[in-house]
């Protein structure tokens, strides 16, 4: 198959080789509509906003009703009580539960970071004593890796493993914070360090071990349903067999189980941006003003056209991802790689996919509820809404899972990594084309199809990530504003042919609808706005450099050509359309 993770931005993708959302079966279909309506019946219909504070065990018990469902185990093996879903599949899952508010927290951390190190990297034992368990919500869990004095550089978290005199426990003693599910955890992932050890090791912890305190809840902007607490270890006593992995692996299990929450966390929030965009698509229409709907407006219609915009291609580009993640699964496992690896190196190898979803999936979801509020103007101030709720809930999709700036940063890192220490990407036979490239346009043959401007938009990667590693060498890393901008320009990339994709592979099926014509529609003016915000990105690089080279202007321009469209055209009739459908039904 040779799937690989970050090819992408060295290769010409074949569109036949896509997911795309249009391809989603009946049964995937089934599960999303089973969870609106647990949904709708058990969030929606309340009054008021859950306060963690005070309605835990409201909140418990919406969880265990979920885990009657079958709801709790879905990444769990059958043999153990669960569903096992197809990571796309669980991607979905993930998307349809952001309907559910803060509980998405909730239930988010039991079935992924809180329950994934067991199934990834439990021996036997420790997956026969506690998965059917976590699969009944029987056990709650929690995730507890941050402390106060260690959050993006989670290495260096104080808290510390002891063995005890008879050898057969370790003694935890620490503290850890911003820790989902703490208030009513059963059972905890925590990190510490062994000894003198300089790396983390991971440890299965009960509640019911002791030396187990929990500070009050804390007061957030957002997600209030979801328990946020501070957890204190001291001579907390952890059998030697809930050790989990190898000692000295905790930050490697750490990394591993966030490659898979951030790529969950971007699903989530496309979620979340398709309620907002409902809603505002709801109240444009029904709101009246001067006479009409305030849908009407053209300034409205850029708004509702451009959240159109940013969740078709979010959900191009994540969709595509999570199918590529189960299609190296089925590689591996073809290659004969031992059954407790196959899912952990499927997703490591799309970590640069992972966390470029992860920024981008959350900066949509910030734009559509940001807008959706400004749609219901002074409604949207109001609790009635649940717009606002929305706003504050997004919030924090851009801190935690790592914060977008780290995750900007990582996404290029493990590209260079995969590309010139590991050699997994060919970048250098890609860029011994660059001048052969540069002269056909300097003497006019400039082809302006749509491939031709993705393969310009990534050679202009190549080139401008030259010119900054030439002027910085090993102190690039230092430069952080070039690489966050060099990240957004591969996100851009990366979004953009994943939208191109999946308009190219609905034609090759002949569809010919209006709901077609608008999907053409926003893969066109997709086109023109990558164009623009690789521009821009491309010329905040060049005027960080030391020199600006008026060469490198010159390619930045050579390289980045827009569609002959009028962008407000198109942006009008893609809202109008949402309007005349009442709904994002796409």
């Amino acid at each position: 198959m040779n799937n690989k993770g970050g090819d992408f931005i060295v290769k010409k993708t074949d569109y036949n080789t896509v997911f795309v959302p249009e391809e989603w079966n009946e049964e995937q279909k089934m599960l999303k509509q089973m969870i609106f309506d647990f949904l709708d019946q058990e969030i929606h219909s309340l009054e008021s906003e859950h306060q963690a504070a005070k309605d835990l065990p409201e909140i418990i018990e919406i969880l265990e009703k979920a885990a009657q469902l079958g709801l709790c185990g879905v990444a769990i093996e059958q043999k153990f009580g669960g569903s096992d879903l197809d990571f796309n599949t669980g991607l979905l899952y993930m998307e349809a539960f952001a309907y559910g508010f803060s509980f998405a927290t909730t239930i988010g951390t039991h079935v992924s970071i809180g329950s994934l190190p067991i199934v990834y990297y439990g021996n036997e034992y420790q997956k026969e004593k506690y998965l059917p368990r976590i699969a009944t919500a029987e056990i709650k869990t929690a995730y507890a890796l941050t402390e106060p004095s260690a959050g993006s550089d989670a290495n260096s978290g104080r808290t510390k493993a002891t063995l005890n005199k008879e050898k057969n426990c370790y003694l935890l003693n620490g503290q850890k914070m911003w820790i989902s599910n703490a208030g009513f955890a059963d059972l905890f992932i925590v990190f510490a360090k062994i000894e003198d050890d300089d790396k983390l090791s991971a440890f299965i912890v009960e509640k019911e071990f002791g030396g187990i305190t929990l500070g009050e809840e804390e007061k957030k902007l957002g997600i209030k349903g979801s328990s946020t607490r501070q957890v204190f270890f001291e001579d907390c006593p952890v059998p030697v067999e809930n050790l989990l992995g190898n000692r000295n692996d905790g930050f490697k299990i750490a990394l591993n189980i966030l490659n898979s929450g951030r790529i969950k966390l971007s699903a989530a929030a496309l979620g979340g941006a398709k309620f907002a965009m409902r809603k505002a698509v709801s109240y444009a229409n029904e709101r009246k003003q001067f006479g009409k709907s305030i849908g009407e407006f053209t300034a409205m219609q850029f708004k509702i056209g451009e959240m159109a915009r940013k969740i078709f291609t979010a959900e191009s580009a994540i969709y595509r991802t999570g199918r590529n993640i189960d299609k190296k699964e089925l590689e591996l496992k073809e290659n004969a790689v031992p059954s407790n690896k196959i899912k952990l190196k499927a997703l490591r190898d799309y970590t640069v996919e992972c966390s470029l979803m992860k920024v981008y999936g959350s900066e949509v979801l910030d734009y559509c509820v940001d807008e959706s509020l400004q749609i219901h103007g002074g409604m949207g101030y109001s609790v009635e809404t649940k717009i606002e709720m929305g706003y504050r809930d997004a919030r924090i999709t851009r801190i935690y899972e790592g914060t977008n700036e780290i995750n900007r940063m990582l996404s290029f890192g493990e590209l260079m990594k995969k590309g010139f220490h590991t050699k997994e990407i060919d970048i250098k036979s890609v860029t011994k084309k660059i001048p052969f490239e540069i002269f056909k346009k300097i003497i006019g043959i400039r082809k302006k199809t749509k491939n031709q401007f993705l393969e310009n938009f990534k050679y202009l990667f190549f080139i401008l990530s030259k010119y900054a590693t030439d002027a910085y060498g090993r102190a690039l890393e230092h430069e952080q504003e070039i690489i966050m901008n060099l990240a957004d320009v591969l996100a851009e990339i990366y979004v953009l042919e994943s939208t191109y994709l999946r308009v190219e592979k609905l034609k090759s099926e002949r569809q010919s609808s209006e709901e077609s014509k608008m999907k053409y529609n926003i893969a066109e003016l997709q086109f023109y706005e990558s164009n623009v915000k690789i521009l821009a990105s491309s010329t905040l690089i060049l005027d960080s450099l030391p020199q600006k080279p008026l060469f490198l202007k010159y390619l930045i321009r050579l390289f980045t050509q827009k569609p002959d469209i009028n962008p407000t055209q198109y942006r009008r009739e893609i809202a109008q359309f949402f309007l005349k459908n009442k709904s994002y039904n796409l």
